[in-house]
């Protein structure tokens, strides 16, 4: 194997790598951030303050924005390109962020 083949295969597995751990940074980092907004268990059963959902969004938004548009971009490569490989790992980033949304709002 030639060394410019030798970089463009490490590149193809890596990129996916780099960016599945950018995810999972990213959704630990908007379960964080989220967790401002989450309801205390001692106040169970009364009426949330009516700016917490705006709080929450406030506080979400950064993240979330930042990731959709690198996951967007990530996906539309991948469709372009026909990346099979980094298709699995895409998926298995939504997949991540599927979780993170889920402890998310088992916590509101």
């Amino acid at each position: 194997m030639s060394e410019q083949n030798a970089k463009t295969w490490s590149g193809r597995f890596r990129a996916p790598l780099v960016l599945l751990g950018l995810n999972l940074i990213g959704a630990g980092l908007y379960v964080a951030r989220a967790s401002h907004a989450w309801a205390i268990p001692q106040e169970h059963g009364v009426v949330p303050i009516t700016g917490e959902p705006f709080a929450w969004f406030v506080f979400i938004l950064p993240v979330v924005a930042v990731f959709a548009v690198i996951n967007f971009t990530w996906g539309v490569f991948i469709l372009s390109r026909r990346h099979r490989r980094s298709g699995s790992s895409w998926l298995l980033a939504a997949l991540i962020w599927s979780a993170a949304i889920a402890i998310d709002f088992a916590h509101h």
